[in-house]
């Protein structure tokens, strides 16, 4: 089973309407600001979302996970991108976890479109949140595009209410293995002062979700 979330509660946006058309299945269960229970399935459905500048690696972590998943635990991938293959609103995909007292646990993951003209989609898809993934990229020439797109999140969370030091929040510095990347603690120091849990990330050598400090 498929849920998704209608964040119009009086009408849909094109960036559902198109997801709605990509997926086969029953309409979007309605849910309020915090996880949604489903009763009748007896599920706990939380909603991730990773965020960040546009081409910082977050489709790529969200088609790592999908790979790296049992195919029996994991819903269909869903990814809407442009010509030039950048992702244009968001990839969803459902895994299921072990029960919670007698409740199963489906994560729904997201990603928003990093490009700063796509404003309106960052701010609907980040409607419901549970939790968020920064992924930064790590190569100097990204540094202001990382701050800029920490502001517009910080902006889009105060627009629900969310507290930034309260939401579950981690920081991904993405693409170590490339040159001319700032220092982590340089990143660290413009990108995470709540002191919130980050990590170095690479696709590939000994960075693969390394740990910072």
């Amino acid at each position: 089973e498929r849920v998704l979330r209608d964040h119009g509660r009086g009408h849909r946006q094109p960036v559902q309407r198109q997801l709605l058309a990509a997926l086969s299945g029953p309409a979007p269960t309605l849910r309020g600001d915090m996880s949604f229970i489903n009763y009748s399935t007896r599920e706990i459905i939380l909603k991730i979302v990773y965020y960040g500048p546009g081409l910082s690696g977050k489709t790529t972590n969200i088609k790592f996970i999908y790979a790296a998943t049992n195919p029996d635990a994991r819903g269909k991938l869903i990814s809407l991108e442009t010509k030039a293959d950048r992702t244009l609103f968001f990839d969803f995909l459902p895994l299921s976890l072990p029960a919670i007292r007698g409740f199963k646990t489906r994560l729904h993951l997201y990603t928003v479109p990093g490009q700063l003209f796509y404003s309106a989609s960052r701010k609907l898809i980040m409607k419901g949140a549970d939790g968020v993934i920064f992924v930064a990229d790590s190569q100097e020439a990204r540094f202001e595009a990382n701050l800029i797109s920490m502001d517009d999140l910080k902006e889009n969370l105060a627009a629900y209410n969310y507290d930034i030091e309260k939401i579950p929040f981690v920081i991904q510095y993405n693409k170590r293995d490339l040159p001319n990347v700032s220092p982590v603690e340089e990143l660290r120091a413009a990108l995470n002062p709540w002191g919130v849990p980050d990590f170095e990330a690479a696709l590939t050598g000994d960075l693969k979700g390394k740990r910072v400090g």
